[in-house]
């Protein structure tokens, strides 16, 4: 059974589900880093400025990659389950981490 090809159709849906989705997709993403990664409360620490700097990237990855779903309402789907499980991650992190 072969894939369909990928098209620019959907292209609204799709580039909607990653900048509206995608956004806090990447705040969670984030926060985790900076959750794992920070030594202290210092927010101008180098692992705070990288974890705040990495936003913008990691954001823009969402929204160039957004094209390769199939469809927007898979775009919006697993943009969904991405959001809930990167916050449910991030909640477990500072339960356990404090």
């Amino acid at each position: 059974m072969s894939r369909p090809p990928l098209t620019s159709r959907d292209w609204f849906g799709k580039i909607s589900a990653a900048a509206i989705l995608g956004f806090p997709l990447t705040l969670a993403l984030t926060c985790i880093f900076a959750t794992l990664c920070a030594t202290d409360d210092d927010v101008f620490s180098a692992q705070r400025q990288l974890a705040m700097w990495l936003a913008s990237p990691i954001w823009c990855a969402i929204l160039g990659l957004c094209f390769l779903f199939g469809s927007s309402a898979r775009a919006w789907g697993w943009l969904a389950f991405a959001n809930l499980l990167a916050w449910a991650l991030y909640i477990a992190t500072r339960l356990v981490l404090g």
